[in-house]
């Protein structure tokens, strides 16, 4: 977002282990994150897991700076992928660094954090639609007839993981909404293959 050779940052840099929680959506911005080095997943929380994950950073990479530039609350959860080295520059700090910018410039960097901290609410939102309902899309997407379980069926090609990247869920969530499909006798079987033994009801789930 800006040079990473900001004046002299108000705390020194600091080290933190994988799973450390770096945001809380919805938390007031008292300080702009900078990553020097490591990964950080953002997304969604839910119990203590990241339940829907909207994608990775790799530093160097100015964490959520467009909260802090626009004084608007976190609108995502971060959590380090791996061990990450930080630096933290308060608001004030940042905000006068970006005052300085020429006008033209300085237009510009507001225009593309209003429009990031946009996108970045409406992908929030999408994820407001239950995990449940994208997996019965998902399911039905890949679904096709099979004469083993007399009828339609899903043959899992893939790991479970990157199934539950594709929808944007931990394989957690991926694998307790599977069981609770399978409670609900919306899937059968196990392994590889699903069988679906109710459609309409997986469609009226999806919300097709």
């Amino acid at each position: 977002m800006l040079d990473t050779s900001l004046p002299p940052l108000t705390k020194p840099a600091a080290s933190v282990a994988a799973g450390t929680l770096l945001l809380n959506r919805g938390d007031a911005v008292d300080r702009v994150v900078h990553i020097l080095q490591g990964r950080v997943v953002l997304g969604v929380m839910a119990d203590g897991q990241m339940a829907h994950q909207l994608g990775v950073v790799e530093g160097p990479f100015w964490l959520e700076a467009a909260s802090g530039l626009l004084d608007l609350p976190h609108v995502v959860d971060a959590v380090a992928e791996t061990d990450v080295d930080l630096q933290f520059v308060s608001v004030s700090d940042f905000v006068a660094e970006v005052k300085r910018l020429p006008q033209a410039s300085k237009n510009l960097l507001l225009d593309m954090a209003r429009s990031q901290r946009q996108q970045t609410e409406m992908a929030v939102s999408r994820l407001a639609k239950d995990a449940d309902a994208r997996c019965a899309e998902w399911l039905l997407r890949h679904a096709q007839p099979d004469e083993g379980v007399g009828g339609l069926a899903v043959k899992l090609t893939e790991r479970k993981r990157n199934i539950a990247a594709q929808l944007g869920i931990a394989p957690e969530t991926f694998s307790r909404v599977l069981r609770h499909l399978r409670e609900r006798q919306l899937i059968s079987g196990g392994g590889r293959v699903l069988g679906l033994p109710n459609p309409q009801a997986l469609r009226e789930l999806a919300g097709a």
